[in-house]
């Protein structure tokens, strides 16, 4: 991880949050996940992803529509979560 920044982790892989929008995995990796909020609802004033996209990114790859190896929608943060996370160790055992 970069510049010694202190990042939420799951399962020892940094989260990078903008807007609606999580980055899993570190960037230096031949591949991350990226998991995009596409429905919500408000609970108590906080908001809880209902669907969220999942796509598998090869960071090596220049052009960003050939980068997308893997795509998926899941209800849900935690199946999100949990699929990025398979796919990401799959990937990075090979």
């Amino acid at each position: 991880m970069a510049d010694n920044k202190s990042f939420l982790t799951y399962k020892g892989k940094p989260l990078v949050r903008k807007g609606n929008t999580i980055y899993y995995g570190d960037i230096n990796d031949p591949y991350v996940t990226v998991l995009s909020v596409v429905e919500s609802h408000e609970v108590h004033g906080v908001k809880i992803a209902d669907k969220v996209n999942v796509q598998l990114v090869n960071t090596r790859e220049e052009n960003p529509l050939a980068a997308i190896e893997k795509n998926s929608t899941k209800n849900g943060m935690y199946a999100a979560i949990e699929i990025a996370s398979i796919w990401l160790e799959r990937v990075l055992k090979a």
